[in-house]
């Protein structure tokens, strides 16, 4: 690997380029050596440009932009940085002293160090730049060079400025079982915030993530400048997007202040977490490919291992189950092909603290000899001759009130000491920030690995934080921060000795959805609500920033356990295998019918999962623009691609959805084979078409009845 480091100092005005393949964030150094923020935007290929750059200034306006926005100096606008000094001076004036680059193979990290004027106190602005994904992670690291403690108010990740006529922002809303639905907003002058204040959990009624087309009154996948980002934080964060009187929008993003000041002492740094930025100049398509693409390369845990299709026992078996119960259901997923079982809660815990539901047990993670006398062991040597890996479900970061830990450790709770804890779902939240709680927690994921040989662990979390307190910290403030940052300890040391095991993140469903969690895990669990009816909008949100290979997606029975609607068996199969497809209902209770139409979905999936593994995604039509949706993953080399489309509503007789393509190799053809299906509802099945009547007529599909599906199989010709 080949390095190359530069520097400069601040005598004169001198330009700072970020840059990607396609993009450039311009930075640059004035004659007063403060460093600003000029544009992110398209590649600029002879930035030196800027060296001569003179802004538009009156008295009654200034137009330079610091690059780290702080409480101070002559910028009037939301600061990235606010520091309480340890002579009780609340100004900070960042000014530049030096900064290198250094590349690597398809990666660039710039480091910029500033100092304040008066105090002592670095900041190091770490930009690193991914070439051929058009990625650029941001992130600061604020050190207290002096002799006593400092306090951060506010210590954001990173500061962005932009200059446009207009900006749409789609961020997302929702609550447990209805993540991820996409909202539109155009942003007036002020302020809009996407923020969490849950402490865990936290992506269920918002994201830290946003797509933002500029210049824009409407959405396009196809054309437009568009910034896409997304927070790498799994606790409380906060977005803002700041529209100031000239029409200039600033994007600072972090870590949330609420209740968070942190103490710095003396010779401490505190590094925040990355802000992750990609900028398309064709839409949000390109905006979601290149975050797919950063994150299967450097944003996502062993992004090359293949997740098994699975049989998870919750919806199946709930708290109800004895070892019979379980090794019927996996013999069940070998005959249907899937290719691993997940045993769900309710395994752990006995006598009066026995795990039957969900008011027990939590914290004794010890086997229930009286459902599973045999032992964990047995159930995945089991599951191993079958051909099926072995998962097992655990949610070390809670205790009940009714379990043996809660008796012995009630200081490990989180709580403020005289208030009264607060049960949800009947239990508590065990203080992350407590490293001898961090040492219990990695114990439990380390002990049930003990219990055999398991292949996959089902991470939860099913409560977020109330009355908030720490027994253990100092400083109150410190625990929202330190709790997340103690979760990543213990996922850190997880992975150390377990690198292998796959791990899913699972917060109530889609309660941690974040690349923050990604770095230590394989999936995550986008949401207990397995209706595929609720699911068509909801994975459709989700790969606007993530991509589908981390999608766990789950065939269920119906009525559906949450929304108690009922969906055909394809359509819930075709939904499920957009993702990681999984099933999750009592195998016994499928007719033979329902049976057959499973076990031929999953054949079809494994014969296209690496193309949503690996391919790009190009969403056709959106669930939110009327009845059809319709995606479609082309693999890298564009030989082969799959079609997903789905019909959410009757229109009227005679009515079929036209479905124009997008992706494929100019000038050649490729054979379309419909996969899942006794008929065809497309009268070219088996065919042969050039890829330019696929892309500019398309494929008219004979899909009319309410929550009607097809999946498609292209190949190209001749390869």
């Amino acid at each position: 690997m080949c390095f190359i480091a530069g520097g400069f100092s601040a005598r004169a005005q001198r330009t700072i380029a970020i840059s990607t393949k396609n993009t450039s964030m311009i930075l640059s150094v004035d004659k007063s050596g403060s460093l600003d923020f000029q544009a992110y935007g398209k590649r600029i290929e002879r930035a030196g440009v800027f060296d001569a750059f003179v802004p538009n200034d009156d008295h009654h306006l200034n137009m330079r932009v610091p690059a780290y926005t702080t409480r101070g100096g002559d910028y009037i606008g939301a600061p990235a940085l606010s520091v309480m000094h340890a002579d009780g001076g609340m100004n900070t004036e960042l000014r530049y002293v030096s900064h290198e680059t250094v590349k690597g193979e398809g990666v660039e990290k710039t480091t910029i160090i500033l100092h304040d004027t008066m105090q002592p106190l670095e900041v190091r602005l770490v930009y690193v730049a991914y070439q051929d994904e058009d990625v650029i992670e941001s992130h600061s690291e604020i050190v207290n060079l002096g002799k006593k403690e400092i306090v951060l108010t506010d210590y954001f990740s990173s500061s962005v400025m932009l200059n446009a006529s207009r900006y749409l922002l789609t961020r997302f809303w929702g609550s447990w079982a209805h993540e991820f639905q996409v909202e539109r907003v155009q942003l007036s002058h002020g302020v809009t915030s996407i923020e969490d204040y849950c402490g865990v959990r936290t992506t269920h009624k918002s994201n830290p993530s946003f797509v933002l087309s500029l210049d824009a009154s409407e959405f396009s996948e196809t054309s437009g400048e568009v910034v896409a980002g997304a927070l790498k934080w799994s606790g409380n964060y906060k977005i803002d997007f700041y529209r100031d009187e000239t029409g200039r929008l600033q994007i600072r993003s972090g870590i949330n202040p609420m209740s968070s000041e942190w103490h710095l002492s003396k010779g401490e740094t505190f590094v925040t977490p990355d802000m992750v930025y990609t900028f398309s100049a064709n839409g949000a398509g390109q905006a979601s490919r290149n975050l797919h693409d950063w994150a299967r390369r450097f944003g996502l845990y062993d992004a090359a291992a293949v997740a098994p299709t699975l049989l998870n026992s919750w919806e199946g078996a709930y708290f109800a189950f004895d070892t019979k119960t379980l090794t019927d259901m996996m013999d069940d997923a070998a005959s249907i092909g899937l290719e691993m079982f997940v045993l769900d809660d309710g395994w752990f815990a006995n006598g009066e603290f026995a795990r039957n539901s969900d008011k027990s047990g939590l914290g004794d993670w010890q086997l229930n000899t009286s459902k599973i006398p045999e032992g964990i062991s047995y159930l995945a040597d089991y599951a191993h001759a079958k051909g099926l890996k072995f998962g097992i479900w655990i949610e070390p970061e809670m205790v009940n009130p009714k379990s043996g830990l809660y008796q012995k450790h009630p200081d490990w709770v989180v709580n403020e000491p005289g208030r009264d804890i607060i049960p949800l779902r009947n239990q508590y939240l065990l203080d992350l920030s407590n490293p001898a709680v961090q040492d219990f927690v990695f114990g439990v994921f380390d002990s049930v690995m003990q219990m055999g040989d398991i292949d996959y662990i089902k991470w939860d979390c099913n409560r977020h934080v109330l009355n908030m307190g720490s027994s253990f910290q100092k400083h109150q403030s410190h625990f929202y921060t330190a709790y997340t940052l103690g979760l990543y300890n213990v996922l850190a040391r997880v992975r150390e000795k377990y690198p292998k095991v796959m791990i899913q993140s699972c917060s109530s469903g889609g309660g941690r959805v974040d690349y923050g969690v990604l770095q230590y895990t394989n999936e995550v669990w986008t949401s207990d609500d397995t209706d595929a009816a609720v699911r068509t909008q909801m994975q459709y949100g989700f790969s606007l920033i993530y991509p589908s290979m981390v999608m766990g997606s789950h065939i269920s029975a119906v009525p559906n356990h949450q929304t108690h609607l009922s969906t055909s068996i394809k359509y819930r199969t075709d939904i499920a295998s957009s993702g990681r497809l999984g099933v999750e209902l009592q195998p016994k209770q499928m007719t033979a019918d329902e049976k057959k139409v499973v076990m031929r979905a999953v054949d079809g999936y494994k014969s296209f999962r690496d193309i949503i593994y690996q391919g790009d995604l190009y969403r056709l039509q959106s669930p939110y623009d009327g009845p059809d949706t319709a995606n479609l993953y082309v693999s890298k080399d564009k030989k082969r691609a799959v079609l997903f489309v789905y019909h959410t509503e009757y229109v009227l007789k005679g009515f079929m959805p036209q479905i124009r393509l997008q992706g494929l190799q100019d000038g050649a053809s490729y054979k379309v084979t419909e996969l899942n299906c006794t008929k065809s509802v497309f009268w070219g099945n088996g065919k042969s078409f050039d890829s330019d009547y696929l892309q500019s007529f398309g494929m008219n599909l004979k899909l009319r009845d309410t929550y009607s599906s097809a999946v498609f199989l292209l190949e190209m010709d001749n390869q």
